[in-house]
């Protein structure tokens, strides 16, 4: 298992990811100060991103299958823990967007290639991680 997101598993036999990118942010608000810097304060933290791109193929996995089970993960709009293959528990995700292009059709339109990308958004609480 590479990675986790709720009970779905990325991996080899279903979707396994070429990157993991990893956006946080924080908030700091201002107050204009005549003929200094802006005064700054630490609001807390902001928004916390991960995308997964990659590719599967057609040979090794049914990249279809996967992909409709975190569709029908993102529509339930629940947020699902993520966890990596080392035991890290990144804290718990929705699901923002998924793409995915398809290539190199067999002859019954069957991809023998989907390229796909999951952007993920935290959705709990502040940690200290």
């Amino acid at each position: 298992m590479l990675l986790a997101l709720g009970l779905f598993t990325f991996g080899i036999d279903t979707l396994a990811f070429d990157e993991l990118a990893r956006r946080a942010s924080w908030r700091h608000a201002t107050s204009p100060r005549i003929g200094d810097r802006d005064a700054t304060q630490y609001t807390g933290p902001g928004e916390e991103t991960i995308s997964i791109p990659g590719s599967v193929y057609a040979e090794i996995a049914d990249g279809d299958v996967s992909l409709d089970e975190l569709r029908t993960m993102a529509a339930s709009g629940d947020a699902w823990s993520l966890v990596d293959g080392m035991g890290y528990v990144y804290g718990a995700y929705v699901i923002q967007t998924i793409d995915d292009r398809r290539k190199h059709f067999y002859p019954n339109g069957k991809p023998r290639r989907i390229d796909f990308a999951i952007e993920l958004l935290r959705v709990d609480g502040h940690d200290a991680a």
